[in-house]
C-alpha cells in the first residue's frame, strides 16, 4: 500500500510536468529573454522567496553566479532574505511584510531583475517585494502556483508571470526546480550558444 502511494507521488508529479511543458514554454521562454536582457546590459538578479521557496532561491542564485551545466564566467545574482540575525532585524525594522521590500529598496537598481518564486504568493511580503521592486523600475518574474495569487494582479506589462497549473503546493515547488533550471539553460545557450556534442 505505501508502495503504491510513493508511486503515485512520482505518476501525479510527472503528470504536471507533462501538462505544465505546453503552458509554460512561452512564459519561461519570456522570462529566460529578460533574464539575459537585464545580466547583458548590466544589471544584477534579486532572488527571493520565503519558506521552502527561499531554498530554490539560493539553489538558483548559486547557479547563476558560479555555473549551470557548463564552466561560464559568474553572473550578478544575490539571493535575498539572509540568515536569521539578519531577517529578524531588518523585520524590527519594518515588519516582517517588510523584510524583502526593503532589501530591494536598499540594494535594487534601475535595470536590475527581481526572480520571485513563490508557491502561492499571497503572502504581503511578496506583493510588497514587487511594489518595491516596480518604484525601482525593475523587471519583475513571478513563479507561482495557479492562481498567482495577489502577485498576478500586481504585476506589470513588462514583468513575467510563470504560473504552474496546480494548486497542490509540493507539485508547485518541484515544478517550480525544473523552470529555474529551464532557465539557467536557456541563459546558458543564449550567452554561451549551442554545446558541442561530446
Amino acid at each position: 500500500m505505501l508502495e503504491q502511494r510513493i508511486q503515485q507521488q512520482f505518476f501525479e508529479s510527472a503528470d504536471l510536468k507533462y501538462q505544465a511543458a505546453e503552458v509554460l514554454g512561452r512564459p519561461i521562454e519570456e522570462a529566460a529573454a529578460a533574464l539575459v536582457a537585464g545580466l547583458t546590459a548590466g544589471g544584477r538578479v534579486l532572488v527571493a522567496g520565503l519558506g521552502a521557496s527561499a531554498c530554490l532561491a539560493q539553489l538558483v542564485t548559486a547557479e547563476l553566479i558560479g555555473s549551470f551545466e557548463r564552466e561560464r564566467p559568474g553572473l550578478a545574482a544575490m539571493a535575498l532574505g539572509g540568515d536569521g540575525a539578519a531577517l529578524s532585524a531588518l523585520a524590527a525594522a519594518g515588519g516582517f511584510d517588510q523584510v524583502l521590500a526593503r532589501q530591494v529598496e536598499t540594494l535594487g537598481q534601475p535595470g536590475d531583475l527581481l526572480l520571485l518564486i513563490a508557491g502561492e504568493g499571497r503572502h504581503p511580503a511578496l506583493l510588497a517585494a514587487v511594489l518595491a521592486a516596480q518604484r525601482k523600475d525593475m523587471t519583475v518574474i513571478a513563479l507561482t502556483g495557479r492562481s498567482g495569487g495577489a502577485l498576478r494582479s500586481a504585476l506589470g506589462e513588462t514583468d513575467v508571470l510563470v504560473a504552474v497549473p496546480h494548486d497542490r503546493r509540493v507539485r508547485v515547488l518541484e515544478t517550480h526546480l525544473l523552470v529555474l533550471h529551464c532557465l539557467c539553460d536557456a541563459i546558458d545557450l543564449q550567452l554561451l550558444g549551442e554545446q558541442d556534442p561530446a
